[in-house]
């Protein structure tokens, strides 16, 4: 099988993941002194979830790693993950709509490393058996690369700005990899992360989320995996939306002339009218796909990870908190990356999460650090401890490799105790028991443990 240089620079990455991740596993007592004599049940109730992603992360290659993850994170009393499903153009698990459309059943890396094996199907049954509750995560939503099989098979689906340009540069939170004094560029494992990154962000391009053919293939993907798997939710976050410059395709311009007697979009992308209109049909998507959803598996939750709901609606016109007042989403997880512990503070108090804490559960995603972007232990404990005396439903972490892995900036061992003093004992999960189209509202709790 031939790589591109960009994909080349993603094997050997993962590959030295994992190498170090086989060296970190083969350490003995990870896990001492045992968490076993914990409380096996409590009435405690707080969400505590990690991401587990392929961009800077082994952990989804190696045949071990799973396994070691998983049995980590339940002997700290983690409850949830949120597995990558969805990602640069395609699928970590074995999928016939992905085949169909691009050739590829799942991720290229992914089969070459684990060959036919369904790596979803193992983290569902894995972390079942240690009762952690599982949400494949469609982590990059309508974005994909611009050489991905899809882009290129279909380019039609793609819309663009009003210079007719497909390309936008990302600004995801791995940009901290390339932008930090810490960078080294003669550490080889940097090298390959900028390489990695670089490729990722260079040329990006966007699905048409207004495209009938790009609203079926991605309501496919969810509902292969509703159905398929034996998953408690899904979840969406920031990339379920359009940066705000895109919009300008054909096909997008005849329904906005549609539903305006034959008058063309704006030139200015950020007009208030226009970014309503595109909002709200994101939002009318985004009902479709969860009544879908809801009539196959009425128990799957709707799970969504978005930024603040000014950055969210201001760049990505993804209007969430009129998702939340309809009912379209069962449990919110802000991303709160932030060093500065005051704009910490500042984002929690925003009003569009005061509001939803009235009728779901919200909890906050942490940013436990990135391969070149590490944050110390003593700012996660300050920060879990704010999100609690705040009253949040819980926290969760981007992402699992930054936990208490061998590059932290504390030793493993002290990482991992750190999580032990946070998580003393096994927790509830806060759970939304309304329908769709409901009041959404705190009422059931799913035992763990």
């Amino acid at each position: 099988m031939k790589y591109k240089p960009s994909v080349l620079g993603n094997c050997l990455l993962c590959i030295i993941l994992c190498l170090n991740l086989s060296l970190f596993f083969s350490l003995p007592n990870l896990f001492s002194p045992s968490t076993q004599n914990l409380s096996a049940t409590s009435n405690k109730t707080e969400l505590r979830g990690v991401w587990l992603t392929n961009v800077s992360s082994g952990v989804l290659f190696g045949p071990w790693s799973i396994n070691r993850a998983i049995d980590g994170l339940s002997q700290l009393n983690f409850n949830t993950i949120y597995p990558v499903a969805w990602n640069r153009g395609y699928t970590f698990y074995p999928s016939s709509v992905a085949q169909s459309l691009t050739g590829y059943s799942q991720e290229p890396f992914l089969s070459l490393m684990r060959g036919k094996s369904d790596v979803l199907a193992e983290i569902v049954t894995l972390a079942h058996e240690k009762r952690l509750r599982v949400l494949p995560w469609f982590e990059y939503g309508f974005m994909v690369p611009a050489n991905s099989p899809l882009a290129k098979t279909h380019p039609h689906w793609l819309t663009k700005n009003q210079q007719g340009k497909y390309f936008l540069r990302e600004n995801k939170t791995d940009d901290l990899i390339v932008n930090d004094s810490n960078y080294n560029p003669k550490n080889i494992i940097f090298k390959l992360l900028k390489l990695s990154h670089t490729q990722r962000v260079k040329q990006l391009v966007w699905l048409n989320p207004f495209h009938p053919e790009v609203q079926k293939f991605i309501k496919s993907l969810i509902l292969e995996v509703v159905m398929d798997y034996d998953i408690d939710g899904i979840q969406l976050d920031d990339h379920f939306g359009l940066p705000v410059e895109l919009g300008y395709d054909s096909v997008t311009v005849k329904l906005y002339q549609l539903d305006h007697r034959g008058k063309k979009p704006p030139k200015d992308p950020r007009n208030p009218e226009w970014m309503r209109w595109r909002a709200a049909k994101l939002t009318a998507l985004m009902t479709d796909i969860v009544k879908t959803v809801k009539n196959v598996h009425p128990d799957v939750k709707i799970s969504l990870s978005p930024n603040s709901h000014h950055f969210s609606y201001q760049n990505y016109l993804q209007d969430w908190l009129t998702w939340v007042k309809r009912g379209l989403v069962d449990e919110l997880i802000v991303q709160v990356y932030r060093d500065d512990f005051n704009r910490f503070q500042q984002d929690l108090s925003q009003p569009a999460i005061q509001f939803s804490r009235t009728k779901i559960p919200v909890s906050v995603g942490i940013l436990s650090g990135t391969w070149n972007h590490p944050v110390p232990s003593k700012q996660i404990e300050q920060q879990v401890n704010l999100v609690r005396d705040r009253g949040f439903a819980g926290v969760s972490f981007f992402y699992w490799e930054t936990l208490w892995g061998y590059l932290t900036p504390e030793s493993p061992s002290v990482r991992r105790f750190s999580f032990r003093r946070l998580f003393g004992e096994k927790a509830l999960v806060p759970t939304y028991s309304g329908a769709v189209g409901d009041t959404a509202r705190l009422s059931n709790f799913r035992r763990l443990g």
